[in-house]
This record gives structure tokens, sequence and C-alpha cells, in this order.
């Protein structure tokens, strides 16, 4: 094993300490909303942030969530191993499932504008049945993607500084645990922004080192000969001319069809979905290629030798390559840039274990007439327990030798067969009962048949975690997994009579009562009515959409999905599939200009924008810190709603009926 670029101190530093001062800044963002802005981290808030969120910072927190140690690590794998297809084929595939999700957070507003969770729809429509099949999936879900964030991320540590992986794995949740516990949903809304920022910022880096700056590399057009001569001494099996420049590449298709696994909610998901596809597709194309052209350089971590499989499995393209361009600061960029990635979807994750199990578990099925203090403590309790869970299970794979890449894989064989039956519950009046509950099973029955039959027949009966991660037998689970229930949904549904459901159950899904078991504020007697939720027994009435304007939502979400999906998975890249093209040195250099001219959109979609759409209250805060500090009172100030009123230490933000203040139309 090569000797780590980073010591263990600096391992320890951002896996602790920098996790630790996330904890610390959330814990003092949620102070501050509670004294400025006069939020309270009721149970309702914690799981659905007072449904206020804008779309600013809802398309950062679908760029944060989607961007895995798998979107950086894995897509810079497929991109050594089969050039520049593999990076698309990632972005493009993921990129129009997020959309597609436009569709369906639309048509959920619609139907069940109070749920917490989808599973109490789906309970809404098919009873304790379907909601424990699908609760099941939904485990299944967060549990894989949690894993493969701590294998990967864990990997990285270790590669990087040395750290055990065992010590990685215990450590890299624990500040993400401390804020989401203090924040809930917007703590990790709030964090996911600063993460976002970061991680565009250090792929820029990345890309303007290998393109631009590098001694070794420096340009497009370097890279490109590089990689020109590389085809000819190390071709690509399945690659047209065996280049690793071409859209025409047999493994990178398959693994296409692996990934295109589906595993303010229109603007905010259509935003992130298309601000996202820069991050995977400039970052692997970059890293991934600029690793295969700096394997002859000694600045490479494993010179003379070329990267194993089982390295590239693991997730460990990007760094050799960032160390291999810029040394000890290429390491350092490594390693935030992968404790953003995890903790920031990591936080994602244990929100939505912790709603399954406060709101479908114990409100459900124990504790039916639970208090929102109660919902609190469930709450909590989750998200320590499935932290302290997932950290000993990703150790457990760590042993097993199962890699993030492996992982990667499986998760569209484990839960595909449930994604079609979960759309339908929200796209079709006609699903039952009996295909809802029933064909997810058929289907993860028939996929892992097909998975290890393959495996079997491949390797003369060998079935071991080598084998069984090769891309033919996961090709064949995670297609067997995504149209059997094509089959299944419709022979169930006729079979047991269709359900022509009226939707109206899904109505009857309600916000939580909230109690408060600290003392109203200082002001809460001089509220007016649009102002006493603030200390009150019952949540704030909610600003509630129009029918038309959902109507209107959904056409455009479906009209995006189908255009988008066109644009990306046929017009663009199967010119150049079906034709066998080979990239020319112009053609590769425009193909990069137009990778960073695409991440500096995103940049300002996910940095800039949220930042204007929340300037009122971010003045407003502003503003009260300073009255505080200076120990100013009786100033005239406005809330975020355009009310002036007397900012009066801790009631700044309260519009008071004990003082007389002039308002402005």
């Amino acid at each position: 094993m090569a000797v780590a670029p980073l010591p263990q101190g600096a391992g320890y530093g951002i896996v602790v300490g920098l996790g630790l001062a996330f904890a610390a800044g959330m814990i003092l963002t949620t102070y501050m909303l509670k004294r400025y802005q006069h939020e309270r981290i009721t149970s309702e808030e914690f799981s659905t942030a007072g449904r206020t969120v804008k779309t600013g910072l809802i398309a950062s927190a679908v760029v944060s969530s989607w961007t895995w140690a798998a979107t950086l690590l894995q897509s810079s794998g497929v991109a050594y191993r089969y050039g520049v297809s593999g990076p698309f084929w990632y972005a493009s595939g993921a990129t129009v499932q997020i959309i597609l999700f436009a569709t369906i957070a639309i048509e959920l507003k619609k139907r069940a504008p109070d749920a917490h969770t989808f599973l109490e729809v789906v309970r809404a429509r098919y009873g304790p049945i379907g909601h424990v099949v699908f609760m099941c999936f939904g485990l299944f879900t967060n549990i894989l993607v949690t894993a493969m964030l701590l294998t990967g991320g864990s990997a990285v540590v270790t590669d990087l500084t040395g750290m055990h992986t065992v010590a990685a794995c215990f450590l890299l949740p624990l500040g993400v645990v401390i804020y989401t516990l203090f924040g809930g949903i917007r703590a990790t809304f709030l964090t996911d922004y600063i993460h976002t920022v970061i991680i565009l910022v250090i792929i820029l880096i990345f890309a303007f080192s290998t393109y631009a700056s590098s001694d070794v590399l420096g340009s497009p057009g370097k890279v490109w000969e590089i990689l020109s001569q590389l085809s000819q001494e190390h071709p690509v099996a399945g690659n047209a001319e065996g280049s690793y420049l071409t859209m025409r590449s047999k493994e990178g298709a398959i693994f296409f069809a692996i990934a295109a696994s589906p595993a303010s909610a229109l603007p905010g998901y259509v935003l992130g979905g298309v601000a996202w596809f820069a991050i995977p597709w400039l970052c692997a194309t970059t890293m991934g290629l600029a690793c295969l052209a700096l394997e002859t350089s000694p600045t490479f971590p494993t010179y003379p030798n070329r990267m194993t499989d089982a390295d590239v499995s693991a997730g460990l393209v990007l760094p050799n390559a960032a160390v291999a361009l810029l040394g000890k600061g290429g390491a350092m960029c490594s390693l935030l840039l992968i404790f953003m990635a995890v903790t920031s979807a990591s936080s994602a994750e244990l929100i939505a274990v912790s709603s399954i199990g406060t709101y479908d578990v114990y409100k459900t099925y124990i504790n039916p007439r639970a208090t929102g203090n109660q919902l609190i403590v469930v709450s909590h309790s989750c998200v320590v327990l499935y932290g302290l869970v997932m950290a000993g299970f990703s150790i457990g794979l760590y042993y097993a030798g199962v890699s993030m890449g492996y992982l990667y894989l499986l998760m569209g064989v484990i839960i595909s067969s449930a994604v079609l039956p979960a759309t339908l519950t929200l796209m079709w009046s006609k699903q039952n009962v009996l295909a809802a509950a029933l064909s997810p099973v058929l289907g993860l029955a028939c996929s892992l048949i097909a998975w290890l039959v393959t495996t079997s027949k491949q390797n003369n009966g060998v079935i071991n975690v080598e084998t069984s991660g090769a891309n033919n037998p996961m090709l064949a689970g995670n297609v067997v997994a995504l149209l059997s229930p094509v089959v299944f949904v419709p022979i169930l549904t006729y079979l047991g009579g269709p359900q022509n459901y009226d939707w109206e159950s899904m109505k009857t899904i309600k916000q939580v009562r909230d109690d408060y078991s600290a003392s109203p504020t200082p002001a809460a007697a001089d509220l007016d009515d649009d102002s006493k939720h603030a200390g009150s027994d019952t949540p704030p009435a909610q600003p509630t959409d129009s029918t038309e304007a959902l109507m209107r939502a959904s056409k455009i979400a479906r009209g995006l999905t189908v255009f988008m999906t066109i644009a990306l998975l046929v017009l663009w890249p199967m010119p150049m599939y079906g034709t066998g093209y080979v990239f020319s040195k112009k053609f590769f250099t425009g193909w990069v200009v137009v990778g960073i001219i695409w991440i500096l959109l995103s940049l300002i979609v996910v940095g800039l924008y949220p930042i204007w759409e929340g300037r009122g209250a971010l003045l407003h805060t502003a503003k009260g810190v300073w009255y505080d500090i200076s120990g100013q009172r009786g100033r005239l100030g406005k809330n975020p709603n355009g009310d002036e009123f007397v900012l009066d230490g801790a009631d700044v933000g309260v519009p008071r009926d004990d003082v007389v203040v002039d308002k402005k139309d």
C-alpha cells in the first residue's frame, strides 16, 4: 500500500473537527431562527421545514442529496474504465430520474398536501399491507445509499490519510447526526447549500487545474493527445477503435442500463436536476480522464503500476488523480470534497429514516395519539439509532470486501421492482392493493434469481463478491427488477379487479398538532391573529396551492420530463453512439468547455439564487443580530412580509400591539 499523502491528523481534523464545526454552526443557526424568525423545531418543522422552503434551497438540496460519494467516485471510475461515455451516461440517466420526480412531487402535492412521507400516501390508499411492503423497500433504499456513502467515503479517507477504515465509518456520521438532531430537515437544506457550493468550487479547481494550469496536462488538447496514445497502448474492449474518446462503448452502455434504474417542488427539482447534471459529467470527465493521463507520471500514487480493479471499484480514481495533479493540495481537496458529499447526502438519509420511524411506525402502529413533543423524541432517537446501526453495518461490509461500486450496482437489483408500483400509486387510479403489494416482492425475487443465476452460469457455479459484481450479472438483475412489474402490475390488477380509486382518502392525512414544552415568547400575548402561531398549540395554517396552479405545474412537469428524456437520452448521445464517432481534438475541447460553462451556471443556480431569494429574511436576521449586539432598542424594522414594527431584542420580527407603527403600502 502506498504511503498516504496526508497525515492521520488531517483525516481526524476534517472528519471530526469539520463535522463538529458544522454541527455547531447548525445549532447557532437554529437559535437565530428561533430568536429572530420565531421558528420552533416542532415535529412538523423537524420533518417538513414547515413546508416553506423556497425554490433555490430545494434546488441546492436536490443537487446535494444526489451528490453521493458514488456521484463523484463511481462516475470517475467509469470514466477511467470506459472513457468519455461513462460520465455522460451516469449524468444523463440520473438527471432524467430527478426531473421525473418533479412530476411525482406535483402529483403528491395535489393528492396529499399534508403528507409527511410517501408511505403515508401508500397507507391511505392501500392500507397496512401495501404500507408495510413499501416501508421495507424504502428502508432498503436508505440503507443501501447510506452504506454506499460510508464505504466510499471511508475508503477515500483511509487512502488519503491512513486513518483506519473502522474509525472513518464511525466518525463520518457523527457531525451529521448532531446537526440533524438540532435542525431537522431545515438543517439538511441549509447545510446542503453550504456543502453544494464547496463541492462545485472544488470541481472547478480540479477542472481548471487539469485543463488550464497543470504542468503535465494544462489543456484539453494535451489530455486528448495522451488519451489518444493510451487508446493504442491499452485499447478499451467494446469501444469504437478501442478509444477512450467515443460515445460508442459496449460496457458504457451496459453501465447506463444498470445506472438508469431509478432509485416549490416543480422548479426546485427541475433546476436541481439540470444543475446536478454538470457535477458527475464534468467531475468524471476531468478526474477519470486525468487519472488515465497521469498514470505514467512519477507523481501518480501507484506509479509505475496501473490501478487495480479493486481500487477502481473502491472509488480511488478521483483521489489518485487529485494527488498526481496537485500533490498534498489535491489530497486535501479530495478529502474535503468527499466529506461534503458524504455528510450532505447522509443528512437526507437520516431525516428520511427518522420520518419513517416516527410517522410510519411509531405514530401509525404504536401510538396514534402521539403529541408533537413525543414525535420529536422518537425522531431524535431514530436519527441516533440509525447512525449507529449504519456505522456498524458499513464496518461489516468493509471486512466482507464489499465496495461502494458493488453496492451502487446492487441497489437497482434490490429496489427497482418497487419503482413502477410506487409511481402508479399516484398516477393510475386502477392499480389495486394486490398489484401494489405483490409486484415489488415478486420483482425482487425474480431480480435476485436473474442476478445469481447469471453469475453462476458465467463463472462455473462460483458466486462471490467478485463474480456477482460483474457487469453482466448486475445488468440481468437490474433489468429484470425494473421491467418485471410491467408484467405483474396489470395481471394482478385485473386478476383482483381494478380499484378505481377516487384519491379522497389521501386528503385525510393531516399535519400533527404540535405542543410546546417551552413557554411562549415574551411578546406572544401581544401577537396579532396572523402571528399567534409562534407560541400556540396548533400549527399555523399553511398556504394551499390552487388546483389550477397545481394542474398547470403538473402539465409543465410532464412536458419537461418528456423533453429532457428525449434530449439527454436520444438527441444528444445517440447520433454519436450510432456513428461510432471518435472525438477530434477540437470536439473534445468543446466538450470540456461546455461542461465548465454548465457547472458555472450550476453554481449560480444553487449558490447565488438561494441568497437572492432569501435576501429579505437574511437582511432581517442581520438587523436583529446587530441590534442585539449594539444594545439598540425601539428601532424601526420590517419583517419578511413587509410589515413594519419596533425591533426590541428577542422580539425582532414580531408586530407589537402596544407600539404604534406607521405602515407603508
